[in-house]
C-alpha cells in the first residue's frame, strides 16, 4: 500500500502493521544516502543503532503492545540538544569531539513515545545565525535550490523534513531559527511558548529567549509532536507546571470565528513584494473561511531587534564562558599559563559569529555599560510584551511575514552581519515576549521559492495557534508541495 511520509499517518501503519519500524527506518536511510550530500542537513547519522530500535519496535508491536504515538516514526534532532549516542558538537569546533552521557528531555521523550532518533542535524554554531551558513564543518543548502541557505539556525533540521528524510525534526528557536528555515524550505515550523517545553539538555545559547520545537510537514503533524514533547520537567527550573491540552483532537474544534490580528509595524518598508503578496493571500483564505481581520498596532515593534540583540549576545556572553578548555571540549595545545589556555582555546574553538556575539554582550554586560544597554533593553523588552498584551485582547491570532525575503544566496550575507540580522526582524519579537508561533507554507515567489506566513499566539495558546494553522492548511496545499530535486517519492511512498 503507498503511505504518506507524514508522522501522523507514519506511526499509524506501524502500529497496525501496514508497515514496519525497520522499513521506515530504511526508507529514511535511502534518502539520506541519496539526497543529503547534496544539502548537509546531517553532521551525524546511525543506521545501526536506528534498525536496532526499530526491531524492538516491530517485535512489541508484533505481540500486541502499544509502543507510542510515535511508534517507528524516524525524527532527527538538531545537535544542540544531547543525546547519550553519538556527538553533540553545536555546530562548533569546540565541541567537535564531545559525548553527552545523558539525553536531553526532549530526545527521552520521543523515543519513549517510540519514535527513533536516526541523527543530529547541522545549525549555525552554537545557533547563532540565520542562514546554517555558520555551522564550523559545512553550510547546509536549501533543498528546493541548492546555490540557497536553508535559512538557521536550525537549517539541518528542516532541509532534512522539507528532503523527505525524515517527517519530523526537532529545532530550537531564540530568535526564529524554527519559523525561519521552516519558511525558507517550504515546511512547516513551530515554536512553543517559553516554558511549555524542557530545555533540559538543551546547550544554552541564550536562556530566558531558547525554546525547542518540532519541524514538520504540517500543523497536525507539530500537534502530535508537541503532544509528547510538551510537559513541566522538574529539571528545569523555567518549565512550566501547566495542562498539556490534547493539542490533536483540538485541531478539529472549528476556528470559523477566529479574530486575526495585522500589524502595521509587520509591512513595513523592506518586505520583498512577493513576500507580501503571498502573505495577504494567505491572510485572505482565512477571511474568506470566516476569519474576522483585525488591524492592530505594536508600537514598540521597531525596537524589538536592538532589544533583541542586545540581551540574546549578553546572555550568549555568559552561558558560553563555561567553554574554557579545562572542563571539556577542546583545548589549545601547550598553553604557558592559565591565560593562554583560556584565550586560546577559545580564540581557535569558536567561529567568527560566536566571537562577535561574545564581544557585543560582554560589552554590554561590562561595567558602566551594563544600565544604559542590558538594563535597557529589558525595560523596551517590557513594553513589547505589553503591547502583546493589549492587542491579544482584542485578536486571537497574530498574522505576519516571517521573513522579509525568501532564502538568499549562500554567501550573500556572510559579510554583512546587520543584513544578515535583519532576516528575523518579524520573528525576535515572539520570543521577547514568551509567546507561541509558527511558520505554515503560504506560496512560492517567482524563482520558486517558498515562502511562510507566521501565526503568533498567546503564550499557552498552542491549541488555539494549531487549530488555526491546521485549518489554513485545509483550505491550500503549499505544504504539500515537495522540492522537484527530491521528489522522486516524495509525497507518498511503497513500504
Amino acid at each position: 500500500m503507498a503511505l504518506s511520509w507524514t508522522v501522523f499517518d507514519l506511526a499509524r501503519a506501524v502500529q497496525t502493521q501496514a508497515c514496519s519500524a525497520r522499513e521506515a527506518v530504511e526508507e529514511s536511510f535511502r534518502r539520506l544516502e541519496s539526497h543529503d550530500p547534496n544539502i548537509g542537513a546531517f553532521l551525524s547519522h546511525d543506521r545501526v543503532r536506528s534498525l536496532r530500535r526499530a526491531l524492538v519496535v516491530d517485535g512489541a508491536v508484533s505481540r500486541g503492545e502499544w509502543v507510542g504515538p510515535l511508534a517507528g516514526v524516524p525524527v532527527a534532532v538538531k545537535d544542540n540538544l544531547c543525546a547519550s549516542f553519538g556527538l553533540t558538537t553545536c555546530g562548533s569546533r569546540i565541541l567537535e569531539s564531545f559525548r553527552s552521557t545523558y539525553d536531553a528531555h526532549v530526545v527521552e521523550r520521543l523515543e519513549s513515545a517510540g519514535a527513533i532518533v536516526i541523527g543530529k542535524t547541522n545549525l549555525d554554531e552554537f545557533a547563532m545565525g540565520s542562514s546554517c551558513e555558520h555551522s564550523a564543518f559545512f553550510p547546509t543548502r536549501n533543498p528546493w535550490d541548492a546555490t540557497r541557505v536553508a535559512g538557521g539556525s536550525s537549517g539541518g533540521s528542516a532541509a532534512a523534513v522539507a528532503a523527505r528524510i525524515v517527517p519530523a525534526a526537532m529545532g530550537s528557536d531564540t530568535g526564529g531559527s524554527i519559523r525561519l528555515p521552516a519558511s525558507f524550505c517550504g515546511v512547516t515550523g513551530l515554536k512553543p511558548a517559553y516554558g511549555r517545553v524542557s530545555r533540559y539538555g538543551l546547550v544554552a545559547f541564550a536562556s530566558s529567549l531558547d525554546q525547542i520545537g518540532p519541524i514538520t510537514t504540517d500543523a497536525r503533524d507539530a500537534a502530535l509532536v508537541l503532544s509528547v514533547i510538551a510537559g513541566h520537567d522538574a529539571r528545569d527550573s523555567t518549565s512550566v507546571k501547566a495542562p498539556v491540552p490534547d493539542y490533536v483532537s483540538s485541531l478539529e474544534e472549528s476556528p470559523h470565528s477566529v479574530r486575526v490580528g495585522l500589524s502595521e509595524e509587520y509591512f513595513a518598508e523592506g518586505l520583498g513584494d512577493s513576500v507580501r503578496r503571498a502573505v495577504m493571500e494567505g491572510v485572505e483564505h482565512l477571511r474568506r473561511d470566516g476569519a474576522e481581520i483585525v488591524y492592530i498596532h505594536l508600537p514598540h515593534m521597531k525596537y524589538a531587534t536592538a532589544c533583541y540583540y542586545l540581551i540574546a549576545s549578553s546572555e550568549a556572553s555568559s552561558n558560553l564562558a563555561r567553554f574554557d578548555g579545562v572542563h571539556y571540549g577542546y583545548r589549545t595545545e601547550s598553553p604557558q599559563d592559565m591565560f593562554e589556555l583560556y584565550t586560546g582555546t577559545r580564540g581557535e574553538g569558536f567561529g567568527k559569529e560566536v566571537k562577535r556575539r561574545i564581544m557585543l554582550g560582554t560589552f554590554a554586560l561590562s561595567s558602566g555599560y551594563y544600565d544604559a544597554y542590558y538594563l535597557k533593553a529589558l525595560k523596551v523588552r517590557t513594553l513589547i510584551q505589553r503591547d502583546f498584551d493589549r492587542a491579544f485582547e482584542q485578536v486571537d491570532v497574530i498574522a505576519s511575514p516571517v521573513a522579509p525575503t525568501t532564502a538568499f544566496g549562500l554567501g550573500e550575507k556572510s559579510r554583512d552581519p546587520l543584513a544578515m540580522y535583519l532576516s528575523d526582524i518579524y520573528t525576535i519579537s515572539a520570543n521577547l515576549a514568551g509567546l507561541c508561533a509558527i511558520s505554515v507554507p503560504c506560496g512560492f515567489d517567482d524563482r520558486g521559492m517558498p515562502i511562510g506566513l507566521q501565526l503568533m499566539g498567546r503564550a499557552f495558546g498552542e491549541e488555539k495557534l494549531l487549530a488555526v494553522a491546521h485549518r489554513y492548511q485545509s483550505l491550500t496545499n503549499h505544504h504539500r508541495q515537495a522540492p522537484a530535486s527530491m521528489a522522486d517519492d516524495t509525497s507518498t511512498k511503497r513500504l
